[in-house]
């Protein structure tokens, strides 16, 4: 905890998630706001959201950041931290724009963004400044005073995102039975990308194989991995692995995928497996489907005993990170010397994302960086 809990120049926080469905009639809506532009019919919408209709149209992502939310204003109440928190979406309700529309309506104007997703990418971060881009241009069009937003640096190698992962593979591990544990393999599960957008993820600088999306989940499952040895005084051989690709067939996409991973495990004779996937926030549609769902029943085919550790959630040493990350940001703008708390050999992220830095294919204005119109 930073010495004192002050937030200026900063007068609210604001959560930026993805979105999704409540309930049957909102899937195919939902699956066109993501696709828009796209040129995607509405019958190959129905059949992707075939995924949703097995869990009644309901994705639990959004009930999974109003928990974050309770558990973000209960630490910052207990802890002095007098920080308005507001939720906007990508995709569905409550829409970004509506948000930041009632946050300048309560008369704010310094904002920082919490998005919940940890690593660079461009989905994960370039197009979550590209939507805040989109939605000042909205208030700006309808006349309303322009708040400064600012987004907070990627948290992957932060302890309160990385301990609550820690516990839920040492605990998975403790779930299989105890004559194939100690030879278990943990399989580090994060979301596939198109190896084009893998390359060029972070800075210009680090561009190359993989780029920091690759570099910034190796070293994640690096420093779990360690920190499992330590805790159980077993070393378990580890993979980053991928899961939940989509997109034409032609293109490359990052590999292994978890299913094919499972099977070369079971055929090399690895006696049991823990999927640990670092590279969700929380337990949304993707983990529940793709792990819980497909990846269990490949498992269950090939009779390899197989556990899903827990994401981080609303964890509260997650929210005490969030805390944390704030002052850190509220004391760099005050001009003030900072140690930013982060683990491992990378350190911490930028605050501000440099020109080139994840890409899009097509170039947008995007807010929060060197390069935004709304400095």
């Amino acid at each position: 905890m930073r010495d004192a809990l002050d937030a200026t120049p900063y007068d609210a926080l604001l959560l930026l998630s993805f979105g999704g469905p409540e309930g049957p009639d909102d899937v195919v809506p939902f699956l066109e706001n993501v696709t828009r532009g796209r040129g995607i019919p509405k019958e190959r919408l129905k059949e992707v959201g075939q995924h949703y209709f097995l869990f009644g149209g309901v994705s639990p992502i959004n009930d999974q950041n109003r928990a974050l939310l309770d558990a973000l204003r209960k630490d910052f109440a207990d802890h002095g931290l007098d920080l308005p928190i507001y939720w906007g979406n990508r995709n569905w309700a409550p829409y970004l724009t509506d948000t930041l529309r009632e946050m300048v309506a309560d008369g704010h104007r310094r904002i920082l963004v919490l998005a919940t997703s940890a690593y660079a990418s461009y989905s994960g971060c370039r197009q979550y400044r590209e939507n805040l881009a989109d939605s000042l241009a909205a208030l700006e069009a309808e006349g309303l005073e322009l708040p400064k937003v600012d987004k907070l640096r990627h948290y992957f190698n932060h302890p309160g995102f990385l301990e609550p992962m820690v516990d839920g593979v040492v605990e998975s591990l403790a779930e299989l039975p105890e004559d194939v544990r100690d030879g278990a393999h943990i399989a580090f599960s994060t979301h596939s990308i198109p190896t084009a957008s893998a390359d060029t993820s972070g800075p210009v600088e680090g561009h190359g194989e993989g780029g920091a999306y690759v570099a910034q989940h190796l070293e994640v499952a690096r420093l779990i991995a360690d920190a499992v040895r330590e805790r159980t005084g077993v070393e378990h051989p580890w993979q980053l692995v991928y899961q939940s690709r989509s997109g034409a067939p032609h293109i490359p996409w990052l590999e292994p995928d978890i299913c094919d991973h499972l099977e070369e495990r079971h055929e090399s004779g690895v006696p049991a497996v823990v999927i640990a996937p670092v590279g969700f926030v929380s337990d949304h549609m993707e983990v529940l489907y793709d792990l819980d769902t497909e990846a269990k029943a490949k498992a269950e085919e090939l009779g390899l005993p197989m556990r899903r550790s827990a994401t981080v959630g609303d964890d509260p040493r997650f929210a005490a990170a969030v805390r944390d990350l704030v002052l850190e940001r509220a004391a760099v703008e005050r001009g003030q010397e900072v140690t930013p708390c982060a683990r491992g050999a990378l350190g911490a992220d930028h605050n501000v994302c440099p020109v080139g830095c994840c890409p899009a294919r097509a170039p947008k204005p995007a807010a929060a960086g060197v390069d935004s119109p709304y400095a």
